[in-house]
């Protein structure tokens, strides 16, 4: 079945076809309808696979329907998200598919000057994509208000509420006085956040789940590769250097760790871009800018960009250091091979991570291929040309110390015998 087959809004067809999407996918096909008939919904779908369009349409579609003007009478959608480089992709999507319609969509998220998003909910909006500390500010400040909200959406809904967001939802719940409509939608969710998710629905929510036996889309081709944590250095220079003009994502488990490896990258003149939570707003911004716009290929991240985040032709995600959290293996991979894409993934694992990697491969169900190095291609990674050369200077200049050091002594002996 096609778009144009649906029965929503021309506008909204024209522009799907404007941004090359022909048929729905999987998780799209199968949401869509529960959606516009009311129902509410759990979605569990891999990554790279629409999910933020599967409830953008039919949400736009109804709102542009119920609406005779682009007025706006108070918020009646509400989209939830963790990070707010994600809130701010998913305004993007409701923004592209919403061209010519009666809906207005606004994405909200701190780290910035409130003032201006106060000013432009003072405007009128349809649908709020927000990160839940500035909208619960802005709520508390009576600048929100939520009587009109007939749908929340929860985008990501395992970390929402792995991150202890649940009281906040309950919160936000309390406040919607209309009968509404509650949408759970990501890419793993264990069973106790199952529960709770339950727990926020109604008895009679569908369910829908695709591919559960295996949460990494079919498009990723993922491999791991034992290396000591000292070295990871020399084999990511390695490969990016053996793939020139490819674009990367390398995620690493701390910000200094994110540092660090943009630091030493520098240091092989290999130039990269670094993003995690510590930098405030305005820089992370710019750094999906460039990165986006292909200004820089190399971007190191922390998991802060693991989830979500649509990035176009990123071939190759490098697991410099393992995640903490198993799930976050299926988000962060999930970067590459992207819709009919693909990608590949490669995880450099030292022996301290072994117990990590056992962990990721207990969710997966099954082990990940492993690419054999040998002593002798090991060796050569880590004792390049140019570190060979600082090596030749550093055994120099411990020779001309210690003979230095040497004539001194000499020095200090014949002065004794005067």
């Amino acid at each position: 079945m096609k778009f144009e087959q649906y029965y929503i809004a021309p506008e909204i067809k024209n522009n799907l076809a404007l941004l090359g999407f022909k048929r729905p996918t999987d998780i799209q096909f199968k949401s869509i309808p529960s959606i516009m008939k009311g129902e509410d919904v759990l979605a569990i779908a891999q990554t790279g696979t629409g999910k933020t369009a599967a409830f953008a349409i039919p949400l736009i579609d109804r709102i542009h329907k119920n609406k005779s003007s682009k007025r706006t009478h108070g918020i009646q959608c509400i989209v939830m998200a963790p990070t707010r480089e994600l809130a701010l992709q998913i305004g993007g999507v409701f923004r592209s598919l919403a061209k010519g319609t009666r809906v207005t969509a606004f994405s909200l998220h701190g780290g910035v000057d409130q003032d201006p998003q106060i000013k432009r909910l003072q405007d009128g909006i349809d649908i709020l994509i927000a990160t839940p500390g500035r909208m619960f500010d802005l709520i508390s400040q009576g600048y929100i208000r939520v009587d009109h909200v007939d749908t929340l959406v929860l985008d990501e809904a395992d970390h929402m509420l792995d991150l202890g967001f649940i009281d906040d939802i309950k919160y936000v719940k309390r406040k919607l006085t209309r009968k509404h409509q509650t949408l759970f939608f990501s890419a793993t969710i264990s069973d106790e956040i199952k529960k709770l998710a339950y727990s926020q629905v109604n008895s009679i929510a569908i369910r829908i789940q695709l591919s559960p036996e295996d949460p990494v889309s079919k498009n990723v081709s993922h491999f791991v590769m034992s290396v000591e944590m000292d070295d990871k250095r020399f084999f990511l220079e390695r490969f990016i250097k053996d793939h020139p003009g490819a674009r990367i994502i390398v995620f690493v488990r701390t910000r200094v760790r994110a540092e660090r490896v943009g630091k030493a990258m520098d240091n092989v003149q290999i130039s990269s871009l670094v993003i995690h939570g510590e930098k405030d707003q305005a820089d992370r911004t710019e750094v999906m800018k460039k990165f986006r716009e292909g200004e820089c290929n190399i971007l190191i991240a922390t998991d802060v960009s693991a989830r979500g985040i649509d990035i176009p032709d990123v071939g190759y995600v490098i697991n410099f250091d393992l995640p903490e959290k198993a799930e976050n293996y299926v988000h962060r991979i999930g970067r590459t091979g992207r819709g009919v894409k693909k990608g590949v993934a490669i995880s450099f694992c030292s022996k301290d991570e072994n117990d990590r990697l056992q962990e990721i491969q207990e969710l997966l169900n099954k082990p990940i291929e492993v690419i054999r190095i040998g002593k002798r291609d090991y060796t050569e990674t880590i004792q390049r040309p140019d570190q060979k050369a600082d090596l030749q200077t550093l055994i120099r200049d411990q020779e001309l110390w210690e003979e230095k050091k040497k004539k001194r002594k000499d020095s200090r002996r014949s002065a004794k015998r005067k």
